[in-house]
């Protein structure tokens, strides 16, 4: 799952022209957060997933990859 969840991150960024910086800002995380995710050395909680997807618009099944859009 991390794979596809670390993609999808990257995907939605890429979307928005979003770096990790601004991104922490948007949900209210820290940078290195981010970073971690997308080096898929650790995974987001639950709650961040939320963020995630409501920041981005989608859901959570979307990100982790239970659905494409």
């Amino acid at each position: 799952m991390k794979i596809i969840v670390v993609e999808r991150i990257k995907e939605l960024m890429k979307e928005e022209n979003l770096t990790q910086v601004a991104l922490a800002a948007k949900i209210g995380v820290r940078q290195n957060t981010i970073s971690a995710w997308l080096l898929s050395k650790k995974e987001p909680s639950i709650r961040s997933l939320w963020l995630l997807a409501d920041y981005f618009n989608t859901d959570i099944d979307y990100i982790v990859g239970r659905k494409d859009i």
